[in-house]
């Protein structure tokens, strides 16, 4: 049996295990919140290096885009060194494929029709695979990094202007601490709602769910999310709003809908590479192991 285990700056609340099957090999996920402390994520790191397959990294990012340039987190990249046996990642590897084609699938299969509706991806930077296809697709979209990242109330609306926000930007706030940046511990327990306006006005809504839910109006009439992360609570949550569609990009898994750093901890772990993986060998895990969507209706 293959042993997961996700280690996450988010909130101990979100954690959950599960003991699951891909194509007939048995494997045991585990998630665990350190709720913002990043000792206790380096002395987790520190106890269970060599002793599980694969860890998965939560609540933070190793690496973030700007085109086709990958910007390290400093803070990170620290974590990253504490590590010498067991592969570790963060997510990146599925946003760059899976995620990517996750967004085209359901555009081909007629699920959604993105041509004609208006897309809020919150940050383009952290989900670079939905970042090109929904522009190459979409004709109206709005990236809200400056929005929800840095609280700057300008929306960009074309991903050749991202990127180059992106190049001048990012070489500084990969230098500082990610609870800066983005909602760590028990912040993502909290709503904060900030320039609630491009929520009300798009017809999808993309990417992390902690800067979504951070940021969710009272009222969400009719409108469909694409993401992953997602609890039985958000889900309730998500309903009441009145959210007619919930896409999670990364497959349900007992109940739980996990992020993109624990489902490629699983698929590094099954391809036996020792973390040396690329974007080929990714494409090919993920139509190996038939990875799809999660599409639910409310």
């Amino acid at each position: 049996m293959k042993r997961i285990v996700s280690i996450s700056l988010g909130s101990s609340t979100r954690d959950h295990q599960v003991v699951t099957h891909f194509a007939g090999e048995e494997v045991s996920i585990k998630r665990i919140g350190t709720d913002g402390n990043v000792q206790v994520l380096r002395q987790h790191l520190q106890e269970l290096d060599g002793k599980v397959d694969a860890f998965g990294l939560g609540g933070t990012d190793l690496y973030i885009y700007a085109g086709d340039k990958q910007y390290t987190f400093k803070e990170s990249k620290k974590l990253l060194q504490i590590v010498k046996k067991t592969p570790i990642v963060d997510g990146s590897g599925l946003k760059n494929t899976l995620e990517e084609k996750v967004i085209y699938k359901l555009q081909d299969n007629k699920v959604i029709n993105f041509q004609n509706l208006s897309v809020l991806l919150v940050c383009g930077v952290d989900r670079f695979g939905m970042a090109r296809s929904l522009s190459k697709i979409s004709k109206n979209i709005v990236f809200g990094d400056l929005l929800y990242g840095l609280s700057i109330p300008i929306p960009i609306h074309h991903l050749t202007v991202l990127n180059f926000a992106a190049k001048l930007i990012l070489p500084i706030i990969t230098q500082v601490p990610i609870r800066y940046l983005y909602p760590t511990g028990k912040a993502q327990e909290q709503m904060n709602p900030h320039y609630t306006k491009y929520f009300l006005d798009a017809d999808v809504i993309a990417g992390d769910f902690h800067i979504i839910k951070r940021n969710l109006p009272p009222k969400l009439e009719g409108k469909i999310i694409i993401t992953n992360t997602v609890t039985k609570e958000d889900e309730f949550l998500l309903r009441t709003l009145g959210i007619k569609l919930l896409i999670t990009t990364t497959p349900l898994l007992e109940g739980r809908s996990f992020g993109t750093n624990v489902i490629e901890a699983v698929l590094v772990a099954l391809a036996n590479k020792g973390g040396a993986m690329k974007q080929n060998d990714y494409e090919w895990l993920i139509q190996k192991y038939g990875l799809k969507p999660r599409i639910q209706f409310f």
